[in-house]
């Protein structure tokens, strides 16, 4: 007879950790199902500042969810690998249809969480891996020595461009407004580092270059001119970095379950229109997507599935 489980965790990152280490704890048979690497996008994330109880001398994302996976490990959840393409989700038992197999489970909390969203410039997708990127702790080391722009205004955009800076030359934030959207404390770091400058008011229309990234046409949202930036000869090349936000993962529960813009719809217990599914951290459609709120989502959702299993 196939293996039931008590709770299906779909996605690794906090939310989903968060989720297994308090289904574990509890005692329920939890399976914990990644696509890739766990930690989700805080993984890639160089620099955390206002996780409560992280090491105040200064935490990455990757240390962080490494403490979390280990904490999971300890309280006995399953862990594997797979890329879920169908779910069903109706009746007393869920079934998850993946790449290697089926799961079924008795709850499923869906943590598939948020992807960078694109540039939108043209030819964005031409350089992707050749100059553009939407990871800075991935490919910062690429552009040592050179000149990187990054595109956003918020936390995300403006902690990155001060890690770009300890490998780039020169970084420049291009932003859409005349102010930054992120924190005060991080401002004060961009602003009083030498290395990074500003465009205010613009937004990157074209990317260009014969094989790799060397050209960029900006446009200023206020006067409308345009502007060429022009790799310097020497380098031959320079960065593009994306933090313009983030859209959710939802794609495999359209028509499945309730969504808010893409984002699932959760009432404050994490639950969904469904019964014994929940959905936890950046997928679900929230005020605020932090570390934070992902893991408090998780841990309400592990005790809410809890609490079905045994009514």
């Amino acid at each position: 007879m196939e293996k039931v489980y008590d709770v299906a965790i779909l996605g690794g990152g906090p939310a989903g950790l968060t989720a297994a280490l308090y289904a574990g704890r509890a005692r329920l048979d939890t399976l914990l199902i990644e696509k890739a690497q766990p930690g989700g996008q805080i993984a890639m994330t160089d620099e955390i500042e206002n996780y409560p109880g992280q090491l105040v001398e200064g935490e990455s994302g990757s240390a962080l969810v490494a403490r979390m996976v280990r904490q999971v490990e300890k309280f006995g959840a399953e862990r594997c690998d797979d890329v879920i393409t169908g779910a069903e989700l109706s009746g007393d038992v869920k079934k998850l249809v993946g790449g290697k197999g089926e799961y079924l489970a008795k709850t499923v909390i869906v943590c598939t969480g948020a992807h960078p969203k694109p540039i939108g410039c043209e030819n964005e997708g031409k350089f992707i891996g050749s100059g553009i990127s939407y990871c800075a702790t991935c490919d910062a080391a690429f552009f040592e020595g050179l000149e990187v722009f990054v595109v956003g205004g918020g936390d995300s955009a403006v902690e990155e461009a001060l890690y770009l800076a300890k490998f780039a030359r020169r970084v420049t934030i291009i932003h859409r407004r005349s102010e930054l959207r992120a924190a005060k404390s991080i401002q004060e770091k961009a602003f009083a580092n030498p290395k990074i400058g500003f465009l205010w008011d613009s937004v990157v229309t074209k990317a260009d270059g014969d094989e790799v990234l060397s050209r960029l046409t900006v446009r200023n949202v206020k006067t409308g001119e345009l502007t060429l930036l022009t790799a310097d000869e020497n380098d031959g090349l320079f960065g593009l970095f994306g933090f313009v936000g983030s859209a959710p993962n939802s794609g495999l529960f359209e028509g499945i379950l309730e969504l808010d813009n893409g984002y699932i719809k959760t009432d404050e217990n994490m639950r969904t229109e469904i019964p014994g599914v929940f959905a936890a951290g950046d997928i679900r459609a929230k005020s605020l997507r932090q570390v934070v709120t992902a893991a408090a989502d998780g841990a309400i959702a592990a005790v809410q599935a809890e609490k079905y299993i045994n009514a």
